[in-house]
């Protein structure tokens, strides 16, 4: 069997106005300016739809064989040049190849390019591809992905309910946590929405809305919290000091991910745990977030870390310091590893509720997980377990230029 056709498929941005509600008061690295575009209207999500028609914004790689067998892989995020660089650039290097040669082609298309990639645009690429020749691996023997990788560890998988964007609302803020409470999630996870420009007033505010979900949620039900790269090492020190009472599960992405020495301090100065890794790449930048202290929780998303073939190093990695993996995403990539590895004891769940670029990923494949009760249970379909959302992508699909 052997490689055939290498495609990218260019999804265009869907409207988001279901996300505009919270968006003044979200954590944002660049404080005023994140702030000043977002109360104008201006920016990224609120850019008017035809401004943003012929973009791309997500990426989609379809693999297919000579033996007729296709599989599905997912970019972590969308641009033309990542398009590109799949169909022109690492598609090149596996055609003709067979697809079973994972370890091989990984590296084939990592050292290729390590001019011009090792972390970013091209690694995500990569993993698209990589997750794709899962895909058909495990299509060709009839298994699904994650008895390939170790087998189920367990029946379903624990999932917390990610949403709980920051809210000048405390009353909406706090109905919506009971009812995610109510639908059966033992955990949820909300947003900091003020940052060091923000002051004492802000830090004061970000009590005041761990404190609201707190008390709405109870004492039993985990809470997380995510301050989105949003905060400099000090201002993270004093500010999760004044949570303790609160008892977060974690506090995720506290500083830029590059700045390891800031995350290191952070872990060492306070009690609460310290989730990262969302914007990491490969086994060689985790291994430095990792054995440089920065974090107790890992959180890879395997559409950019490198697809599958590195995302189990990252795991294996973090197995080795008793350290546990909680990926980015519910995205069925995501998945087959939390199945597949113990040191992953739930998964990220981002209702269907509102519409971001996580939950939008999730509307173009069947297939992909619902949480049911606060858990996710996965089929036994061969591959990945997913299908492209036809009339769904064809809405939303760019010609090739």
């Amino acid at each position: 069997m052997k490689i055939s056709r290498v495609e990218a498929l260019r999804i265009r941005q869907p409207k988001f106005e279901d996300f505009a509600w919270w968006a003044t008061t979200a954590c944002d690295a660049l404080y005023d300016e994140g702030r000043r575009q977002r109360e104008q209207g201006t920016g990224l999500f609120n850019a008017p739809i035809e401004h943003r028609r012929d973009a791309v914004f997500h990426v989609l790689v379809r693999v297919t064989t000579d033996e007729g067998l296709t599989g599905l892989g997912a970019i972590g995020l969308g641009s033309s040049a990542m398009a590109e660089a799949v169909e022109r650039l690492l598609g090149p290097l596996v055609l003709g190849r067979n697809p079973f040669d994972v370890e091989l082609l990984w590296e084939l298309m990592y050292r290729s390019t390590l001019n011009i990639g090792r972390k970013g645009l091209i690694l995500e690429a990569i993993s698209g591809i990589d997750i794709a020749l899962w895909d058909i691996l495990g299509k060709a023997t009839g298994q699904p992905v994650y008895n390939l990788l170790g087998g189920r560890t367990r029946d379903r998988i624990r999932a917390y309910a990610s949403y709980l964007y920051a809210d000048r609302d405390l009353d909406r803020l706090a109905n919506m946590a009971r009812g995610y409470v109510a639908a059966g999630f033992t955990a949820v996870k909300m947003r900091f929405g003020y940052g060091p420009h923000d002051g004492r007033a802000g830090m004061r505010k970000n009590v005041e809305l761990v404190r609201t979900v707190r008390q709405a949620i109870g004492a039993d039900v985990d809470l997380m919290a995510d301050a989105y790269m949003g905060w400099t090492a000090q201002y993270a020190i004093e500010m999760i000091r004044l949570l303790d009472d609160y008892h977060l599960a974690w506090v995720e992405e506290p500083v830029l991910p590059d700045d390891l020495d800031g995350y290191a301090r952070i872990r060492a100065s306070t009690h609460t745990a310290i989730a990262g890794g969302e914007h990491e790449f490969t086994r060689y930048g985790f291994k430095e977030l990792i054995t440089r202290g920065c974090v107790d929780y890992v959180q890879l998303d395997v559409n950019r870390v490198g697809g599958v073939t590195e995302a189990k190093k990252v795991w294996a990695l973090a197995a080795a310091f008793s350290l546990q993996v909680v990926p980015h995403s519910q995205n069925y990539h995501n998945q087959h590893l939390i199945m597949s590895h113990i040191n992953s004891p739930l998964s990220e769940y981002l209702p269907p509720d509102y519409r971001d670029g996580d939950t939008f990923l999730s509307e173009l494949f069947l297939g992909d997980a619902v949480a049911r009760d606060g858990h996710i249970t996965l089929s036994d379909k061969p591959g990945m377990g997913v299908e492209l959302n036809e009339p769904v992508v064809a809405e939303y699909l760019l010609p090739r230029d």
